[in-house]
């Protein structure tokens, strides 16, 4: 009986004393608080906050505006085989080529491009030598 005398003696002195009574603050060793990492979860959305996606914003009819036949690009469609076309302010080089053979269904060997003074962009499009800027000038018809 004895036994069980200890054992009720103890469970009356933590219940008077309490279990956590000599509990020892953990040491810091530097003076600043970091934050600890707790678990960051992945965004589970519950809906797509876009229903659909976006159309292509540049797209090859918006790329391409118009082609130039001015007395200059006539002679560059003559003599270098370029066509000259005034295309959007954002579109580049890859998109314009892509743009022409899209359209006109050529293939541009090389494209220059600049900003005129009126704040359009022009683009010469060199053609390879298997097509011929004359007869895709027809085709477009602004000979």
């Amino acid at each position: 009986m004895a036994p069980t005398n200890v054992k009720a003696k103890a469970a009356k002195k933590a219940a008077l004393q309490g279990v956590h009574s000599h509990s020892t603050r953990k040491q810091r060793y530097s003076v600043t608080f970091h934050r600890p990492k707790t678990l960051r979860l992945p965004r589970n959305p519950k809906y797509p906050r876009k229903s659909i996606p976006h159309a292509p914003r540049m797209d090859q009819f918006r790329t391409i505006v118009s082609p130039l036949n001015t007395e200059s690009a006539m002679k560059k469609i003559e003599e270098h085989n370029t066509l000259v076309f005034i295309v959007d302010i954002k579109s580049n080089k890859r998109q314009i080529k892509d743009a022409v053979k899209k359209l006109y269904d050529v293939q541009a060997a090389k494209i220059n491009t600049l900003i005129r003074p009126d704040g359009k962009k022009k683009a010469y499009v060199r053609l390879t030598p298997d097509h011929d800027a004359l007869d895709v000038a027809n085709k477009i018809g602004f000979i």
